[in-house]
């Protein structure tokens, strides 16, 4: 999809962004009237701006790692290397978010009961994916055009962010459950990074070898993800310091 600088104008800049920040932001809303003790604004913020820093970090990584897989890898079958790819660029994105939450917000005071473990993960996820949206957008605008953009941005707000929702909160809720054990926080942290990274690789596989006429079959295992992960939050919010 090649597309030049010069065919983007500020217009489209401006639309790419709010159509990949608007998402989120709805998203965001969701997720956080579950929680019935709400996080301090300024760390929400905080968690959220470095979702989207990360996203920026992961996409250096990202093309650092395609160059490496295909150099490393060159007399292997192009079919492993994509999926050995997939899995390279699910692994950078599921632990850069990670790190935007730990970063700024696991280590502070307001992280405070398990719930949070989960509202902070998704936050972070929700900014990694709207300046991945805004970024995607921007290549399909400047390739084809605003209403293909328009249409795009609407079904990565169906799929690729809720993707990351999913994926972050498995960690999430892993540190979640590990709460009142942190003698047990490395192994559910990297078990929640493992089984997250292999969710994302597993549904970025499906979507390229489905292609787009069974978009919305991928996308409903997804729908049925995220009723469970609102009983997955119920759970943990009953969970108290004398749980085993």
């Amino acid at each position: 999809m090649a597309f030049t600088l010069s065919s983007i104008t500020s217009t489209d800049v401006f639309l790419a962004f709010v159509a990949g920040l608007l998402p989120a932001l709805l998203w965001l809303w969701f997720w956080l009237k579950e929680d019935s003790h709400p996080e301090p604004r300024q760390v929400l913020i905080l968690t959220f701006l470095a979702g989207m820093m990360m996203a920026v970090v992961a996409l250096f990584l990202e093309q650092f790692a395609l160059f490496a897989v295909n150099k490393t890898f060159k007399s292997f079958s192009p079919a492993f290397v994509s999926i050995f790819l997939l899995f390279v660029w699910a692994t950078i994105e599921e632990i850069a978010k990670y790190k935007a939450a730990k970063s700024a917000a696991l280590r502070l005071p307001s992280f405070d009961e398990p719930i949070d473990a989960i509202v902070y993960l998704i936050t972070a996820a929700l900014g990694f994916a709207a300046l991945e949206n805004t970024l995607f957008l921007l290549k399909v605008i400047g390739a084809q055009g605003m209403l293909v953009g328009f249409i795009t941005g609407n079904l990565r707000f169906l799929g690729a962010t809720l993707l990351h929702i999913i994926t972050s909160s498995i960690v999430g809720a892993s540190i979640a459950f590990s709460f009142f054990h942190r003698e047990k926080i490395f192994h559910n942290v990297l078990g929640g990074l493992l089984l997250a990274t292999a969710l994302h690789t597993l549904f970025n596989y499906f979507i390229i070898k489905s292609g787009s006429a069974n978009l919305f079959k991928i996308f409903i295992p997804l729908w049925f993800a995220v009723v469970v992960l609102i009983f997955i939050f119920e759970k943990i919010k009953g969970l108290k310091k004398n749980n085993n």
